[in-house]
């Protein structure tokens, strides 16, 4: 990194919904499909889409200026977007190319099938499972996410670039059908030098910042254990922090627990490290004095508001684990939850009539990351009053007729 190092922002997400706050994401796609919009209008409908997202994160509070804008659009699948950077293409889409390439691997044509669908860790969304075998191309292949940094950039933000790490993308990928028993994370080196190529092209763009997800190392149900990954994930990231050019580097381990390998993972050189303290536990015993530790301290899959002393306290807790810096951000992406309270309806008479300030979705969870960040940055007492409202709301649900059950929990 030849440019003076930027600071982490105090409030962050790791993702936004990219679905659309009214689902436009989701007609343009159909739409395109059903031959009603051009390929050139289905592109611009989803930069219209993300200009609106951004903006919206910077009403609720997050800085445009500084990275804090986890910038994580996608036209189908986030896998598939890694996919594509590195051009791991099966040979049956051999002669396609740009979206229509983008398209058969994610739906098929009538000439090929796509790229199977499974679950994404213990989550409801599905991804498109790459398939790898000893000579599926793995290089930096497509520059999209160096463009759209430039893009939001040139529309007034500085964002943060997301991708799905190496070790994550070959742990989840499969065998190519015609090598069965190829395992796919006998190519991390090849991968990994494609991600140097990556982040390479972003830093030249400028950015400071890069996100990489890294949730395989919270999972036990993968091909390899929850430690040997995270061994792996220790050697790929020294030598990817081990670049001069290159943004800083923020590791995220979403949807379960690191805390064991967070001590190895703090020692590679990157930059920032995100825990998800939901599914897991703050890296107690680890030496954190070099990296910046990202708390993911707001539930990105739960629907109802946070309780804000709890999370205070878990914030108080990291602060004294001797981290260079601490930080506040969601477990995981917003993607799993809907948009905004606001969007709903509420004048169902059977409905509680209080339900509204009971539930948090998207855009009430950035909120609630911004509030716990300027109590890290003013001192707690800052934030005083967002935390008595908070708990008066959670005990009055706590007390409403029919949230505790007794008979469904005999």
């Amino acid at each position: 990194m030849s440019a003076a190092p930027a600071q982490f922002p105090t409030a962050t997400i790791l993702a936004y919904p990219r679905i659309g706050r009214g689902r436009e994401l989701k007609r343009a796609l159909e739409a395109r499909w059903a031959g009603r919009i051009t390929e050139a209008e289905l592109i611009q409908a989803a930069n219209d889409l993300r200009k609106e997202n951004l903006a919206r994160l910077v009403e609720l509070g997050l800085n445009p200026s500084d990275a804090s804008l986890a910038d994580a659009p996608s036209l189908y699948d986030h896998v598939l977007d890694a996919t594509i950077l590195l051009g791991a293409i099966p040979p049956r889409f051999a002669g396609r190319a740009g979206l229509d390439l983008y398209f058969a691997l994610a739906r098929g044509d009538d000439k090929v099938g796509p790229e199977e669908m499974t679950k994404w860790f213990d989550t409801n969304y599905h991804y498109l499972v790459p398939e790898i075998g000893p000579d599926t191309p793995l290089r930096f292949a497509d520059d999209t996410i160096t463009r759209r940094f430039t893009d939001a950039r040139e529309w007034g933000y500085v964002t943060r670039p997301v991708l799905v790490g190496p070790v994550t993308y070959l742990a989840l990928a499969k065998a190519d059908p015609a090598t069965p028993d190829f395992d796919p994370l006998t190519r991390i080196d090849e991968a990994v030098d494609a991600y140097a190529q990556a982040l390479a092209s972003l830093h030249a763009a400028g950015a400071p910042w890069v996100q990489l997800d890294e949730p395989a190392l919270t999972s036990d149900n993968l091909s390899r254990s929850r430690a040997e990954l995270g061994e792996l994930a220790a050697r790929v990231y020294t030598r990817l922090a081990a670049a001069t050019e290159r943004p800083q580097i923020l590791l995220t381990t979403p949807y379960g627990d690191a805390s064991r390998a967070a001590g190895a993972l703090a020692k590679t050189g990157v930059e920032a490290l995100h825990v998800d303290t939901l599914r897991g536990s703050l890296p107690e015993g680890a030496d954190l004095s070099g990296v910046t530790l990202v708390v993911g301290a707001v539930d990105g899959r739960y629907i109802w508001r946070a309780d804000l002393a709890q999370l205070r306290e878990t914030l108080k807790a990291a602060q004294a684990l001797g981290a260079a810096r601490v930080t506040v951000a969601t477990s995981n992406s917003l993607q799993h939850v809907p948009h905004d309270t606001a969007l709903e309806t509420w004048d169902d008479a059977t409905l509680n009539e209080n339900l509204h300030a009971w539930l948090a979705f998207a855009d009430q969870k950035v909120a609630e990351v911004v509030t716990l960040a300027r109590g890290l940055d003013e001192g707690w007492e800052a934030i005083d009053p967002e935390v008595a409202e908070a708990t008066r709301v959670l005990t009055q649900r706590a007390a409403a007729p029919g949230v505790v059950r007794p008979e469904v929990r005999a």
